[in-house]
């Protein structure tokens, strides 16, 4: 494995890390999503040159416009449940309650 594959691989382990052990913030949540979404970009940039072929060269930018989409989601998200709970904490957030 290079360090290059390590490289991508740790950081989208230590993104999904994040996301499971750090769910206080609304934030905190989009930003590891975000950087889960980033590291597979990135991960998918490489590969076409890593294989020598250029049939799969669109899908890193339709993961780039789904990224871009879920980041516009969250925040429409982030917005609306501060405006209506009075903060971005997770625990706020019981869909029971509403």
């Amino acid at each position: 494995m290079s360090l290059l594959h390590l490289s991508f691989y740790s950081s989208f382990t230590l993104s999904c890390l994040g996301l499971a052990f750090h769910r206080t913030h609304l934030i905190s949540a989009l930003l590891c999503l975000e950087s889960m979404m980033l590291s597979m970009y990135i991960a998918l940039s490489i590969w076409p040159t890593e294989t020598q072929t250029t049939s799969i060269t669109l899908i890193p930018i339709l993961m780039l416009t789904f990224s871009a989409c879920e980041a516009g989601t969250g925040l429409a998200m982030l917005v609306a449940s501060t405006r209506t709970h009075g903060s971005d904490h997770l625990h706020n957030l019981n869909l029971l309650q509403c």
